[in-house]
Parts: C-alpha cells; sequence; structure tokens
C-alpha cells in the first residue's frame, strides 16, 4: 500500500506539467483581478442566500416535522410525501420547477432573484431539515412528555417547553452540516437566472471563465467555498463530540 502511493505521488509531481497548469488555472493577475468583487458581492450574495434560505428552511421543516408526529393521518401522510418527494429529486430540478414552475401554475410572480432563490434553497432544504428534526424529536426520551402531560401541560405546551428545547440541542451538529450543504447548494441559483448584482461565487466564477478563456476565477471561487465551509464542518465535528461527551 505505501508503495502504491510513493508511485502514485511520484507520478503526479513528475508527470504533470506544472508550469502549465498554473498558466491554465491559477495565473496570478487574474486571481488578484477576482478581487474585491468576489468577496464583496458574489461571496456575500452567496452567504445571503444561504441565510434566507436555511432560515425559511428551518420554520417550513419544523411544521413539516411535527405534522410528520401528528397523531393525525391526513398531516403524517402529507408530510411523508412531501419530504419522500422533496428528497427523491435532484435539488436542481426542485429549483427549477419552484423557480418557474410553481408561478405558472399559481399564476403568481415572485419578485427578484434573492425572492426566487431563497425561496427554492428554503424548500428544497426543508425536507432535509424536517427529518433532521424529527429524528431530534424522537431522541428526547418519551418520559419528558410523560412528565410535562403530567405536570398540567397541553401537547403544545410540552413540545415548546421540554421538548423542542432539548431536540434543538441534540440536532445542532447535524443541523450544522445541513447548512454547509446549503451554502454549497446556492451554486444551483445560476441557473434560474440572476442579475450582475446577486451572482453567488459559482456564476461569478464562471463568468470570469467565459471572460478570461481560463480556469483561474473558478478556482478562486472554489477556494472560497472551502474558506466558508471549512470552518463549519470543524464547527460541526467539534459540536458533536461536546454533544457526546455531554451524554
Amino acid at each position: 500500500m505505501y508503495a502504491a502511493t510513493a508511485a502514485v505521488a511520484l507520478i503526479v509531481v513528475f508527470g504533470i506539467d506544472w508550469a502549465r497548469l498554473q498558466d491554465k488555472m491559477l495565473r496570478p493577475d487574474l486571481v488578484a483581478d477576482q478581487f474585491p468583487e468576489i468577496v464583496t458581492q458574489a461571496a456575500k450574495n452567496t452567504l445571503i442566500f444561504t441565510a434566507f434560505g436555511f432560515s425559511g428552511g428551518l420554520a417550513l421543516g419544523l411544521v413539516v416535522a411535527l405534522m410528520r408526529l401528528s397523531p393525525s393521518r391526513p398531516y403524517r401522510w402529507f408530510a411523508a410525501v412531501y419530504t419522500d418527494v422533496l428528497r427523491g429529486l435532484p435539488a436542481l430540478l426542485v429549483l427549477i420547477f419552484i423557480a418557474f414552475g410553481l408561478p405558472i401554475a399559481l399564476d403568481v410572480r415572485i419578485p427578484g432573484t434573492y425572492g426566487r432563490g431563497s425561496l427554492a434553497l428554503a424548500i428544497v432544504s426543508s425536507a432535509y431539515i424536517a427529518e433532521v428534526i424529527r429524528a431530534g424529536i424522537e431522541a428526547v426520551p418519551r418520559g419528558q412528555m410523560e412528565a410535562a402531560r403530567s405536570l398540567g401541560m397541553s401537547y403544545p405546551q410540552a413540545m415548546r417547553r421540554i421538548i423542542l428545547p432539548q431536540a434543538f440541542r441534540i440536532i445542532i451538529p447535524p443541523m450544522t452540516n445541513e447548512l454547509v450543504l446549503l451554502l454549497k447548494d446556492t451554486a444551483l441559483i445560476s441557473v434560474i437566472g440572476v442579475t450582475p448584482a446577486t451572482k453567488e461565487l459559482t456564476r461569478f466564477g464562471r463568468d470570469g471563465v467565459n471572460e478570461n478563456a481560463n480556469a483561474t476565477p473558478l478556482v478562486v471561487a472554489g477556494l472560497l467555498y472551502l474558506v466558508l465551509t471549512i470552518p463549519m464542518t470543524r464547527l460541526a465535528g467539534y459540536l458533536e463530540r461536546r454533544a457526546k461527551v455531554s451524554r
């Protein structure tokens, strides 16, 4: 295994034309040309789409999760179909349908790229967030609900005051992972149409590639994605380890 790994490393080191690779994918002058717009515009828009999409997905996902756990069978069926369909379809297909098909079907207009993009991301993420929240609620010991009801709390009061606070402490690590996935999914927004002021990182990098006939802008966009996502994944790992210790 070590010999095979060393052989592959030698092939990579000595078999690649590093000067040509740098010229095609990491030219210093084109790297400098991306700043500061790639940060002040593209990265900012990526974070805006992520924040709005995650906030909407969290609110909608909470409702769907509670419906999935409801004693009412129609609510459970609706929530099950909702999550199964959205998780079973490619995110790109769902975004296109929400941005174009849904407004046509309902004869409504969703204003602005921020509105269309954030709504699409919220609906896509809500199905995954709903399952995370449902798992967190089911992880809370059943005796907690029984104790709350024995104290005279109604079911909604027990969920709001006792169950949900404990569930959200449990689901913080997987929810952080969902946030990272949603941040990367903002790259799909470019297919539903963006304006020059609402370009996210991937669209900004693609436009730079088309303008310069060089992959450097897209590589720089990828590096910025890493700058944003790696701290978040490390945070998720830290929270998961801390949760294990506390249990």
